[in-house]
């Protein structure tokens, strides 16, 4: 199986949105596997996962977006935005793509609002 077809010109994940996942989206990644040992891992190649992206959230501390995704063996994982993102991310059309823009413009807004509370943080704590 070619994967690089299905993954990139697939027509159910024909949608790239590396950097712009929402709530609401079904999305199709790859991430890298390893064997071995923690100390000495081999990268053993990558896995491609598939599922609904169910929540989001911004970290208080650093703002590393993160994502809880249901993947389509009904197990849910939690990943981070750099990792999802990583090899690339497609997701299938929505139904009204009007309504994932509203999800994607207040996504949008609670990044600008976590930056922001960061950068007051830093600006009066004692680093």
């Amino acid at each position: 199986m070619n994967t690089e077809s299905n993954y990139r010109g697939d027509e159910i994940y024909s949608i790239q949105c590396t950097g712009d996942a929402v709530v609401g989206d079904d999305v199709c990644f790859e991430r890298a596997t390893f064997d071995g040992s923690f100390r000495k891992p081999k990268f053993a190649g990558f896995e491609k996962i598939a599922g609904k992206i169910i929540k989001d959230s911004y970290g208080k501390e650093k703002q590393q977006h993160t994502f809880t995704l249901h993947l389509v063996d009904n197990s849910i994982i939690c990943i981070k935005g750099r990792n999802l993102y990583r090899e690339g991310t497609w997701r299938k059309p929505w139904e009204d793509e009007s309504k994932r823009q509203i999800q994607l413009d207040e996504k949008h807004e609670r990044g600008k609002e976590a930056r922001r509370e960061r950068s007051e943080r830093r600006l009066h704590s004692s680093y």
